[in-house]
């Protein structure tokens, strides 16, 4: 190779390592052949891999700066011992983990949903629920192997959980590891399985858990119960369990945030003399005062008998909303008393002659009540 290795690199003959290694890693990824097949880039990424063989080993550095063939009898090509574990480091800084994998594992975290009602969420509830998960094989803890046996070291890997292969490349020889077959990468065989759980160290069962629900939850609010979940195979250790709550539709009430709000209907004479009303709340009867005049529309606040908020003291507000009935069916009487309360107060005129200025009807009785 004519060219300088230190050029090659774009590095200084001074670069420490870490520089070294840096400069590597980003040539090679915009010279590795996966991203450019094109030959002159291929040959390229060649001569930048050997560069960085000289350049990584202190060595041969060493032996290159003094004159020598770094090299030794052979070129890149045909060079022997730099494997895939050289690559890795380069890209990504390490080499990748060996040996054989835990039979345990975190278990899967779980997802129940539960209805609950309105007053439910606004005061808070405890509730029992039944959930089937997966849990500890009671007949051999977790182990997978039936009683008296253990796990034997698998024939094809010896116990390290991988086998490796060699592979000729343009790169050379190139060692690759992957999971055994065998054993699935574990080292160990389980010849003699538990027949309870068949070698998985867990059983699926039923089983009843209690869950406090807090004040101020809403529907797709989600409570988390940790380590409630689902065991890992092997025995490992549990994931968790998480409730999510749907809220039931009430018949009376709307929640709006941690607010509640209503509507009640009001004969027009109710809302024109004034009444007190009797709302049966989550909180049990409470009066509502209806002012004289009241209008169609108007709300009426009760403070603090809304829902509980959720991470803070104190309760939203309900709110009551009045709707004045206009009477349909009228007797003589009635009509008689109507008419001639229009007369006092001058609203005899037929409908659509409305003069704009005048007051509206409701106003006029709310007057009319009020000795105006």
């Amino acid at each position: 190779m004519a060219q300088d290795l230190y050029d090659l690199l774009g590095v200084a003959r001074a670069a420490s390592q870490d520089e070294i290694k840096r400069a590597y890693r980003r040539l090679a990824r915009e010279l590795h052949p996966d991203v450019n097949p094109d030959p002159a880039t291929q040959e390229r990424f060649k001569e930048v891999t050997a560069a960085y063989e000289v350049l990584s080993d202190p060595a041969k550095r060493e032996r290159y700066d003094l004159g020598g063939d770094p090299f030794g009898n052979g070129t890149f090509g045909g060079a022997a011992g730099f494997g895939f574990g050289d690559i890795m480091d380069a890209f990504f800084g390490g080499t990748a983990a060996r040996g054989p994998r835990s039979r345990r594992r975190r278990g899967q975290d779980a997802l129940i949903r539960i209805e609950i009602e309105l007053a439910e969420a606004a005061f808070g509830a405890t509730r029992e629920l039944s959930v089937d998960t997966a849990v500890v094989c009671g007949s051999c803890s977790g182990e997978g192997t039936a009683a008296g046996a253990a796990p034997v070291t698998c024939t094809m890997c010896h116990g390290r959980g991988d086998i490796q292969q060699v592979q000729r490349s343009f790169l050379g020889q190139v060692m690759t590891s992957r999971p055994c077959p065998q054993c699935g990468g574990y080292g160990t065989v389980i010849r003699n399985p538990c027949p309870e759980c068949s070698g998985d160290g867990r059983v699926r069962t039923r089983r009843t858990l209690e869950v406090r629900i807090p004040a101020g939850v809403d529907t797709g609010t989600r409570i988390q119960l940790s380590g409630e979940g689902e065991v890992g195979p092997g025995g490992g250790p549990p994931g968790d369990l998480y409730v999510e709550v749907v809220e039931r539709p009430h018949p009376l009430f709307t929640r709006r945030g941690d607010d509640l709000h209503c509507t009640v209907p009001l004969p027009m004479t109710a809302a024109a003399l004034g009444t007190v009303l009797e709302l049966q709340t989550l909180d049990g009867p409470a009066p509502v005062d209806i002012r004289p005049g009241t209008q169609s529309g108007q709300q009426i606040p009760l403070r603090g008998m809304g829902v509980g908020h959720l991470r803070a003291p104190g309760r939203g507000d309900l709110f009551v909303h009045v709707d004045v009935e206009t009477p349909t069916k009228l007797d003589e009487e009635q009509e008689e008393l109507l008419r001639r309360l229009a007369e006092l107060r001058g609203e005899e005129r037929p409908v659509g002659q409305f003069v704009p200025g005048q007051q509206g009807l409701f106003a006029r009785l709310r007057d009319a009540f009020n000795g105006r």
